[in-house]
């Protein structure tokens, strides 16, 4: 029996730019740079499985850099990738060097992040030491989210066709986004965003959601942080709904979700074709005791001209926190505008027909005129609970003077209990692990549940018999000590 191999692809990697230093260096002068990009790039090579050569950085001579190149060629590599030096710089030698060198087949892409990316082949002559006659070059951006997006969409591809994959193109899935999308206008863009499968995608079936990673800037790295998709967005300049089916490009693993139920037949043609639910829910497996909702209240994120900070972070407070809630649990999530009608009907739906047990709104609690929150809330409330609201003020307070312009509202409407939260991400997670400790109680009561009591609570049958007035004027006048349960009896 006769079996085809092929041969691991080496890649060699090296950096551009007079800026650039070592990513080990501990002090910085002016002008420089750690080269994030090349250890970057190693990395990412490595997971392909691919030999390495590392050509370090190669400052902005075009001699040098051409050396470095002829170097490169003559070791037998595969494939060439260099970072920065491809844009319209008076520096950049790198596509002038690739143009002499061999033929470019493009120079520019019309895509978000990665625009002035390159794609070159070498052809050279085979030696008794050198057995490759072509070599695939890329000119990566030097931006380092630019940089790692064309290696996922360009480098992968080929590494694998060069490896003998019979299909070497990413997977790609369907998957609902958890929060509004701006897209822009000219370019198709690639949303970094984590990708995971739900039992609920939000339509009522099973499926994988997306939620995207923040701030899309090509120069902040911190938007690969964990993601292990790139969303694809048409050129539209319009705002895609929460909700929508995209095309997801997985780009790292997606083993942590449950692959065993995972449905293959998701696994995309051409087109997506899907509802757009106003809520996308975030867990649906198994039972929880308290139901939560989680209401965003941004003009900004609303229309997509920015991301939802504030929503992530308290879905993870919350569910991270929810042995201490009582098995609370996220499931669902909704973003509206500054608009009191809109706000209401959202929180309306959710205590009255979705009998939601805790539902927080997030922003809109200023002193701004947009700024609606607390009116929305206060004309559904029955009943208000201003403890909550004393309570999260004192850990504000310990952070910002500022907190004191709060104007939060928090009530009882039916058996859901409806708290106003300050929209910085930050300020959320504080005022979260002040509540803590009594929400579970206050749950419990809201429920119905008079038994509920402090851990230390005894019972009054079995308590010591003591003298009420005497009891009452020693804690007046310090000479008590504390009760040992939240009663007041």
């Amino acid at each position: 029996m006769m079996v085809k191999v092929y041969r691991t692809p080496t890649i060699a990697v090296l950096s551009t730019g007079d800026e650039l230093v070592e990513p080990t260096t501990q002090c910085l002068d002016r002008g420089q740079i750690r080269d994030s990009n090349r250890a970057m790039l190693l990395a990412a090579a490595m997971q392909q499985h691919c030999k390495l050569i590392d050509l370090g950085i190669v400052r902005d001579d075009e001699e040098e850099l051409e050396k470095t190149l002829d170097n490169a060629f003559s070791a037998g590599i595969d494939i060439l990738l260099t970072s920065g030096g491809v844009s319209m710089g008076d520096k950049d030698f790198v596509k002038p060097l690739l143009q002499k060198k061999g033929t470019i087949y493009f120079n520019k892409v019309c895509m978000k992040p990665g625009k002035p990316l390159t794609f070159a082949e070498i052809n050279i002559k085979p030696t008794d030491d050198v057995m490759v006659n072509k070599i695939l070059a890329f000119g990566l951006p030097g931006n380092p989210v630019s940089c790692i997006v064309c290696f996922h969409l360009y480098i992968v591809p080929a590494i694998r066709h060069l490896s003998g994959w019979a299909n070497p193109h990413l997977l790609r899935v369907p998957a609902r986004i958890c929060q509004p999308l701006k897209t822009d206008r000219v370019r198709p863009e690639f949303h970094r965003a984590i990708l995971r499968w739900k039992a609920n995608d939000g339509s009522g079936s099973s499926g994988f959601v997306a939620e995207s990673t923040g701030h899309q800037m090509s120069s902040r790295l911190l938007s690969m942080k964990s993601a292990n998709a790139l969303l694809e967005l048409p050129a539209t300049g319009s705002v895609i709904s929460a909700g929508t089916l995209v095309s997801a490009i997985v780009i790292s693993d997606i083993s942590s979700t449950d692959n065993s139920k995972i449905d293959t037949s998701l696994v995309l043609g051409s087109t997506l074709q899907g509802s757009k639910p106003k809520e996308v829910t975030t867990d649906c497996s198994g039972y929880t005791e308290f139901s939560v909702a989680i209401l965003t209240v941004s003009d900004t994120v609303a229309s997509g001209a920015g991301p939802d900070r504030s929503g992530p972070r308290a879905v993870s407070v919350v569910n991270s926190s929810s042995e201490k809630l009582g098995g609370a649990k996220v499931v669902a999530t909704d973003v509206v505008p500054d608009d009191v009608g809109k706000i209401k009907e959202v929180l309306r739906r959710w205590s009255d027909i979705d009998k939601m047990d805790l539902i927080l709104t997030l922003g809109g609690t200023g002193f701004t005129p947009r700024d609606v929150t607390p009116e929305a809330t206060k004309e559904l409330i029955e009943r208000e609970t201003p403890g909550l609201l004393y309570v999260m003020m004192q850990e504000s307070l310990k952070v910002t003077p500022f907190a004191m312009l709060s104007r939060s509202a928090a009530g009882i409407r039916g058996s859901t209990l409806i708290i106003n939260m300050p929209g910085n991400p930050n300020a959320v997670a504080e005022c979260m692990e002040a509540l803590l400790p009594a929400l579970k109680h206050a749950l419990k009561q809201i429920k119905g549940d008079k038994r509920e009591k402090h851990p230390r609570h005894v019972p009054h049958s079995q308590a010591v018999p003591v003298d009420t007035w005497e009891h009452s004027y020693k804690m007046s006048s310090g000479g008590g000590t504390e009760p040992s349960c939240s009663c007041s009896h």
